[in-house]
């Protein structure tokens, strides 16, 4: 079987003329990934809203009505920097159900990915950073109050600081909180992971990719996670907008491969989503995106998972 991937097609719904969330890059992802033959839409798997239940296990029940219903205050949507719209709420609700069915999909298979997701800086009652629901955290809490697994491990690589991952799970210690990130970057306050590996502006792939190895030779054997949760933001590229760290998309699919890799040896099911990436270049934002879902491909091939 193929490579499982998540995809909705209302993951792109319309913004204002000229906003600066690329919201149309899950559409131009699913489109590049068609278009270089890793997969055909038909393939694709079409998860459904995630239910309010689920969403409650991370967020406040009376949050969750507030912004479903377009009931947030002018403040929270500054924060967010997203406009309210029932087609945008209809995307948010989707997009944490594909990253849910993703991480299910991993630990039947071993490896899936997601076109979407890594949304970390959403708080229990809060949005913030274009971010309004947590799918890290809301898959955390679920694979565990399921019983599905005993110890989630969540290795953040987007240039930010996943801030309201670390909140929502500070009182979760089976849920481990690793953010590898720029340290001069938003937020300027930053949350406590269990691990902060923060980075100085301008780091390369080289010096970038040490950092990754001996953070996973050290964190997987000592945690031992029945499931790893990767977010492969991809604002750590050197034409990143809101970025500052130095990669190539070499250095992308270095990382990505490596991360997958690490964690595949070791018999533990990992699941990527897509976290952030900025560039007024959303066909090139797109493609290195893409990066993921190819790295991710050529393991399910070499090492015949499915």
């Amino acid at each position: 079987m193929p490579l499982p991937l998540v995809y909705h097609d209302e993951y792109s719904p319309p913004l204002p003329d000229g906003h600066r969330f690329p919201m149309e890059k899950f559409r131009l992802l699913r489109d590049h990934l068609v278009a270089s033959g890793l997969t055909v839409d038909a393939e694709l798997r079409r998860p459904e809203p995630c239910p309010a239940d689920i969403l409650a296990l991370a967020h406040d029940p009376a949050y969750i009505e507030r912004y479903c219903s377009g009931e947030l205050s002018r403040e929270e949507l500054r924060r967010l920097g997203l406009p309210w719209t029932p087609a945008l709420a209809r995307r948010t609700v989707l997009a944490v159900g594909g990253s849910l069915l993703a991480a299910e999909l991993a630990l039947e298979h071993g490896l899936a990915c997601h076109l979407a997701g890594g949304t970390h800086h959403a708080h229990y009652d809060h949005p913030s950073g274009f971010c309004i629901f947590n799918d890290l955290a809301v898959i955390a809490r679920y694979l565990l109050a399921s019983g599905r697994a005993g110890r989630v491990l969540i290795f953040d690589c987007d240039v930010h600081q996943g801030d309201g991952t670390a909140r929502i799970l500070a009182d979760t210690p089976e849920a481990i909180t690793v953010s590898l990130h720029c340290e001069q970057n938003f937020p300027a306050r930053k949350a406590t992971s269990d691990w902060d590996i923060g980075l100085p502006r301008g780091m390369g792939d080289a010096d970038y990719l040490k950092v990754v190895d001996d953070a996973l030779n050290y964190l997987l054997p000592l945690y031992r996670p029945d499931i790893v949760l990767y977010d492969a933001g991809v604002d750590v590229h050197k034409d990143d907008a809101l970025g500052y760290l130095a990669l190539t998309d070499a250095g992308l699919a270095a990382r990505d491969g490596a991360v997958l890799r690490h964690c595949l040896e070791r018999e533990i099911p990992v699941v990527g989503v897509i976290g952030g990436g900025y560039d007024p270049d959303r066909a090139a934002l797109a493609r290195r995106h893409s990066i993921l879902h190819h790295s991710a491909a050529r393991l399910w091939r070499e090492l015949g998972l499915g």
